[in-house]
């Protein structure tokens, strides 16, 4: 089986990571969406919301499954025995810290590779920290974000 795994701290999940997923979904046999615990980002939402909210957003894709995870990215790759880590890239400003992540993970793990994927043109501006920054403001992100996030992210910042 043909196993990509994509993680990220998905905080929250947006219309460009679902775009990317979605994708990468018709290119392989199994996605893993792979939420990292991340306490070194403190995230703003909690990692059982973060999963929940990302199971919701890609609900109707069978052959996808999130899960949450901590550690090294290359232990999980071997749990999930996976060889393809799926990336996103946006801007040419992406490319350098992705370039130096991909070489090494792969020094670790040399069997594993990175395959970049860049968002639809609507979706490539769009990032969790924007989307957090307009709704701890009161913006409107609904636009960026399936309604379920948008939802939690106004709870989120209105208590």
């Amino acid at each position: 089986m043909n196993v990509a795994v994509y993680p990220g701290t998905f905080d929250p999940i947006t219309n460009g990571h679902f775009d990317l997923i979605e994708r990468a979904s018709r290119l392989f046999d199994k996605v893993v969406v792979a939420i990292a615990t991340s306490p070194g980002k403190g995230p703003t939402l909690d990692l059982d919301t973060r999963t929940a909210l990302a199971r919701q957003v890609i609900e109707g894709l069978d052959n996808v499954e999130v899960t949450g995870f901590s550690g090294l990215m290359t232990e999980f790759m071997k749990q999930q025995q996976a060889r393809v880590l799926l990336r996103g890239l946006r801007a040419v400003s992406d490319f350098e810290y992705e370039l130096q992540l991909a070489n090494m993970n792969r020094a670790q793990m040399p069997e594993l590779e990175t395959v970049f994927l860049t968002p639809e043109v609507e979706n490539s501006y769009i990032s969790s920290s924007l989307v957090r920054e307009i709704a701890r403001l009161g913006g409107d992100v609904s636009k960026h974000v399936h309604p379920e996030v948008a939802e939690t992210l106004k709870r989120h910042y209105n208590t």
